[in-house]
């Protein structure tokens, strides 16, 4: 499986940008997929996820500003962001897992950076 992220960039605060991240390969038995972020010395840390039955969380501080969605026909997931905030600069990666009974599979992109100026 193969993950590509794009539509990152520079947008002032308030902003919005909307990342996507197309897969391809076998990505039949992908069962949830996150965006993750992670910002200059800190730890990577999940943003949003989506599981295959369409249930959908998001991490305290992007909730009500952020949306992950996808477009299963195109092999592609989604993060719409909205109301950006300067803390929301970093490199973000699309994730997708699948998960079976004993195995956990994880594919990563290779990154996009979102900036958002003050």
């Amino acid at each position: 499986v193969q993950l590509q992220a794009s539509g990152g960039g520079l947008v002032q605060t308030g902003g919005s940008l909307r990342l996507s991240c197309a897969a391809s390969g076998s990505v039949s038995g992908i069962n949830v997929m996150n965006w993750y972020r992670q910002a200059p010395g800190k730890q990577r840390e999940l943003v949003a996820s989506l599981t295959s039955s369409g249930a959908k969380n998001y991490r305290n501080s992007v909730k009500g500003r952020f949306t992950i969605s996808s477009e299963n026909a195109k092999n592609t997931f989604y993060l719409q962001m909205n109301s950006l905030k300067p803390e929301d600069t970093a490199v973000y990666y699309c994730n997708g897992r699948r998960v079976r009974i004993g195995a956990l599979d994880d594919y990563w992109g290779q990154g996009t950076q979102v900036t958002v100026s003050s």
